[in-house]
């Protein structure tokens, strides 16, 4: 058996492996590497982006209505806008950055669910002491956590909720 820095695509048996196979059996670090030299992974990140970016304006918009229009708890204005950005961002993710519409969604959406669910509380730790700790405004502290749980909620999302099969 070759080291990592000379395997090649083969197995032990001295049989070739398949593109599969090889990232199946690839260390993380190693799979990592091999997807940032994929130009279509750049553009998945990107369309990623452009959905998060899209659901961070409705994550925002619905939180700045809870939490200052209706006077609701931060929090809570957190979870509920979080709710309403989930459906937005798996609608779209679903049918156009990870072009999983062929998948079956009773399976990608508790994925995307969990995932989301782990940024989410991510997110709402980091909120909580962005406005507790250090002062910060309630709409741009929820702004700066949504935005540093985005590369947690891609990965998963990625190799998780909308693998290919």
């Amino acid at each position: 058996m070759q080291d990592e820095a000379t395997a090649g695509p083969i197995h032990r048996s001295g049989a070739p492996l398949s593109s599969q196979a090889l990232n199946a059996q690839a260390r993380p670090h190693v799979r990592i590497l091999h997807g940032l030299r994929k130009p279509a992974n750049w553009l998945q990140l990107v369309r990623f982006g452009i959905v998060g970016g899209s659901g961070f304006v409705v994550n925002l918009a619905v939180y700045a209505l809870c939490a200052q229009a209706i006077a609701i708890d931060y929090r809570v204005s957190s979870v509920l806008a979080w709710l309403v950005a989930v459906l937005n961002n798996f609608l779209l993710n679903r049918h156009w950055t990870f072009d999983a519409a062929a998948g079956n969604a009773r399976f990608q959406a508790p994925r995307f669910f969990v995932v989301s669910l782990v940024a989410e509380v991510f997110s709402l730790l980091l909120l909580t002491v962005l406005v507790e700790s250090a002062g910060m405004g309630k709409v741009p502290a929820q702004a700066l956590a949504v935005a540093v749980s985005m590369p947690l909620n891609f990965l998963g999302n990625k190799l998780w909720s909308f693998r290919a099969t």
